[in-house]
């Protein structure tokens, strides 16, 4: 039996977990090919290079919107003092908080209109891509738990949910690309252990609000977490999906042999690895 086991000892996000399965060893060249498949290219660029927290080396991930999308500077400045701003816009997993919650609400003190995508909107990019059917099945369940948290967190109807430009290209090529990943390994469970949320405060469209976000409470629901351990928010709502969504067991039991050993680097510098890990591993069949 194959397994694969997150290790959130400092959460999960989008980001994060494309970065942990491709240093498990996935091709990055086969994940950026499958989401070409999306036909959202122009909108985007993945960049994918190695990179280490306080001496755990691993990979890290960063979804590139292409400045043309929309003028974020502001945005940034309002969200936290430690971003990165360049010719494009570098949407970093501390940046995801605040789009990933308020990510129907226009966030951007621009004159611009920007393009918003509701859950039909990305059904319907995901159903006329030339994806592989599994692929399709695992991003909309994906897609559908943050939907329905935001739905039940803000008051409105599932399909009448918006997903900010900037938002919703980042949760796309996250959970798209979280699904490419799970089907390129075949494992045959997915465990994890309990998560660590973070704890504080941080700004967004609707106030000042508390970590863990709403949505990220409500998508995880049921499964065992931990708060606190730092003051910032380290499961995002899209890392929060691609567990609800895919994880049949937590527990901090391992229980397997493991194979290989996967980091996914965050952005954040922390008192401790702003690090996402996990495992891949094989027990027997017949054992527990």
């Amino acid at each position: 039996m194959k397994i694969l086991y997150y290790d959130c000892f400092c959460g999960i996000s989008g980001d994060m977990n494309l970065a942990a399965l491709l240093d498990l060893g996935i091709p990055k060249e086969y994940l950026i090919e499958e989401l070409l498949k999306l036909n959202l290219d122009s909108e985007y660029e993945i960049k994918i290079k190695n990179d280490a927290k306080l001496g755990i080396t691993g990979t890290r991930v960063d979804v590139i919107i292409n400045s043309q999308s929309i003028n974020k500077a502001e945005v940034l400045h309002d969200h936290n003092g430690d971003h990165h701003v360049h010719d494009h816009i570098h949407h970093s997993s501390e940046e995801h908080h605040a789009h990933e919650h308020c990510n129907h609400v226009h966030i951007s003190s621009s004159t611009h209109e920007h393009h918003h995508r509701n859950l039909k909107d990305i059904e319907n990019i995901i159903n006329s891509s030339d994806l592989k059917d599994n692929i399709k099945k695992l991003s909309l369940n994906m897609f559908m738990k943050v939907a329905e948290a935001e739905s039940k967190v803000h008051g409105k109807a599932l399909y009448e949910v918006h997903f900010h430009e900037v938002g919703a290209i980042d949760s796309i090529i996250d959970i798209v690309g979280a699904a490419i990943c799970l089907d390129y390994l075949q494992v045959d469970k997915i465990i994890a252990s309990p998560v660590q949320l973070g704890g504080g405060f941080v700004k967004c469209a609707h106030g000042i609000i508390p970590i863990p976000a709403p949505a990220t409470v409500e998508i995880l629901k049921d499964i065992p977490i931990n708060i606190g351990r730092v003051s910032f928010e380290t499961t995002t709502p899209t890392g929060a999906a691609i567990l609800a969504a895919n994880v049949e067991k937590f527990t901090e039991k391992i229980g397997f042999s493991i194979k290989k050993v996967g980091y996914g680097i965050g952005h954040r510098d922390l008192e401790i690895p702003n690090v996402l890990r996990v495992y891949l591993g094989e027990k027997d069949n017949f054992e527990e």
